[in-house]
C-alpha cells in the first residue's frame, strides 16, 4: 500500500514502513502442517513434553509468558526468566505444570551468569533455550557498558546466556536454541551491523537500532548453528510477526495505530506460534541454521544470512563480554 506508507508519520532518517514477510522457502527443511492463524496450543496439539527442561527469557508477559504456558501445558517443566524474582514468581503463578522462576536481567552480564549458574545447579541437560526477551525502540540513546542498550540487551545479554548454557543444551538429547528475531530487522542499515558505531552515537535512531539488535539475532542464531554442525544440538531463528504487547511501548503512539493499517496484527497466541513449533516440533529435530516466519522456513533478507557478518559478530561480541565469558 505505498500511498497509505506515505501518509505515516516519519521523523527524518526514520525507516520506512517494512516490507512484507519473505515467503521464499530453503529447500529440504519441513514444512508446517497448519497456516499463519495457527495459535501456539493448535501447533503443539498432541505433543508430550514431559520430561523436558526449557529456560524462556522475557516469560513473565506477552509472547514468552504464552510460549512458557503452551509449553508447561504440553508437559515440559519450564524455567520462567523474568527481569526480577518477583515477575518470574508471579508469571509462574499463573502457569500450569511445574515452573521455576529465574531472575534474568540482560543488561546486568555478572547477573546473567549468575542465573545462568541457577539453571546448571539444576544438574539436568537443558533441552530448549528460548531467547525471547527484549526491549524496543528507546527513545533516547541508552548504553549499557558503553553499547547501545537494545544491541546489548536483544542479542549480547542473549549471546551471553548462550555461552554459559550451551553446555546443558548439548547434553540434552536433541537441544535447541531459538532465538526470536524480527522482520523489522530490514530496519538496520543497508550494509548491515554498524560495526564502527556500536555505541549507537553517531545517529542514533530507535527503530533502527532495533533493527539492527534483531539483525544481530539472526546473525547470532546462524552462527551458532554452524559451530553446533556434527552435534546434537540445534539452532534457528524466527519472526513472530506484528503482535502489540508490552514489547511497543516506546513506539511512537501515532505510527503504532497506523502500523495495523500495514501489517497484519497477530494475537499473542499466534505470535506464540512459531517459538513454540521450533521449541517442540517433532519434525525439525536436527533442522540447524534456517530463519522461520509462521512456522514455516523463509530466506531472510541478505544480510541476515551472511556467514562472514554472522562469524564477525560471534567475535565482537565475545571480545565485547570477554570479563564476562566461560
Amino acid at each position: 500500500m505505498p500511498a497509505l506508507a506515505n501518509l505515516l508519520p516519519r521523523r527524518p532518517g526514520a525507516p520506512v514502513p517494512e516490507p512484507a514477510r519473505p515467503t521464499r522457502r530453503p529447500e529440504g527443511v519441513p514444512l508446517a502442517p497448519f497456516g499463519a492463524a495457527a495459535t501456539a496450543e493448535e501447533v503443539t496439539a498432541g505433543l508430550d513434553l514431559a520430561g523436558r527442561l526449557v529456560l524462556v527469557t522475557g516469560a513473565t508477559s506477552g509472547i514468552g509468558f504464552e510460549t512458557a504456558r503452551v509449553l508447561a501445558l504440553r508437559g515440559a517443566e519450564v524455567v520462567v526468566a523474568g527481569r526480577t524474582l518477583a515477575k518470574a514468581r508471579a508469571a509462574c503463578s499463573a502457569l500450569p505444570g511445574r515452573c521455576t522462576p529465574l531472575a534474568l536481567e540482560l543488561t546486568d552480564y555478572p547477573g546473567v551468569v549468575q542465573a545462568a549458574q541457577a539453571v546448571r545447579a539444576l544438574g539436568r541437560p537443558l533441552d530448549v533455550l528460548v531467547c525471547n526477551a527484549g526491549v524496543m525502540s528507546l527513545p533516547r540513546l541508552e548504553q549499557v557498558r558503553g553499547i547501545e542498550k537494545q544491541f546489548a540487551t536483544n542479542h549480547l545479554g542473549h549471546f551471553l546466556l548462550v555461552q554459559h548454557l550451551l553446555e546443558r543444551v548439548q547434553a540434552a538429547p536433541q537441544g535447541r536454541v531459538v532465538v526470536v528475531s524480527s522482520y523489522v530487522m530490514s530496519w538496520s542499515h543497508p550494509e548491515g551491523i554498524e560495526w564502527d558505531d556500536l555505541a549507537g552515537e553517531r545517529c542514533y535512531h530507535p527503530a533502527r537500532a532495533y533493527g539492527q539488535s534483531k539483525l544481530a539475532n539472526a546473525l547470532f542464531a546462524l552462527a551458532l548453528a554452524r559451530r553446533l554442525q556434527g552435534t546434537r544440538a540445534s539452532a534457528n531463528s524466527l519472526e513472530p510477526g506484528y503482535v502489540d504487547t508490552a514489547l511497543f511501548r516506546h513506539y511512537w503512539p501515532s505510527l503504532r495505530g497506523f502500523r495495523g493499517l500495514l501489517t497484519r496484527k497477530m494475537t499473542v497466541a499466534q505470535g506464540a506460534a512459531t517459538p513454540c513449533w521450533l521449541a517442540a516440533a517433532p519434525s525439525l529435530a536436527g533442522v540447524s541454521g534456517h530463519h522461520f516466519a509462521e512456522c514455516n522456513p523463509v530466506v531472510p533478507i541478505d544480510r541476515a544470512k551472511d556467514p562472514a557478518a554472522a562469524a564477525r559478530l560471534w567475535e565482537v561480541s565475545a571480545g565485547l563480554l570477554r570479563p564476562f565469558m566461560p
